[in-house]
């Protein structure tokens, strides 16, 4: 199976492709940055929009260069206070070449309220920057959640567990 995944991040490369491995025995994976045409931050419902787009964008690229896939992935991290808290939520995104879409999401953290208005107005990743030190593991594998959970779990983690929800549809033929 040929997958495109709409990143160029290796650690949600790496969550993408565990959660395929978990049902698929043949799987070439692939990440292509796109864009997701929303802000650097994602509040509430643009995290599944921007992993949307991604998805939408992704395979606009592929037909424009001629590359052939199987499934077309994107996650999106964002903030979120759809139950009256905020937290940290990544929203996964598959479509096929039929346009069959599914969803996920990954297990949420919460965000303290003095920090909220900080991560809107710039990003997590900013805001991580300030309270830990700058870090290129945490921003490409490990991710600030590896942090919080002092290394209990981490960016892949996420990711992976996102996939495998989003994926639900896809191995149970949407439920009959």
């Amino acid at each position: 199976m040929k997958v495109l995944v709409a990143t160029k991040n290796q650690g949600k490369i790496e969550g993408a492709k565990r959660a395929l491995l978990k049902y698929f025995d043949d799987v070439e994976i692939s990440g292509i940055p796109v864009d997701s045409n929303v802000g650097e931050q994602p509040v509430n419902d643009e995290i599944y929009i921007g992993a949307k787009n991604r998805v939408k964008n992704l395979k606009t690229y592929a037909k424009k260069n001629n590359i052939e896939a199987d499934l077309f992935l994107a996650v999106e991290s964002g903030i979120n206070n759809s139950l009256g808290r905020w937290m940290i939520t990544n929203i996964a995104v598959i479509e096929d070449n039929y346009e069959f879409e599914s969803y996920g999401t990954s297990p949420s953290f919460p965000v303290p309220d003095n920090l909220v208005q900080n991560i809107i107005e710039t990003d997590l990743s900013q805001v991580m920057n300030t309270i830990f030190e700058k870090d290129n593991e945490r921003h490409n594998k490990g991710g600030g959640i590896q942090l919080l959970t002092h290394n209990k779990v981490s960016r892949i983690d996420l990711t992976e567990i996102a996939f495998i929800m989003a994926l639900v549809k896809y191995i149970n033929n949407d439920w009959k």
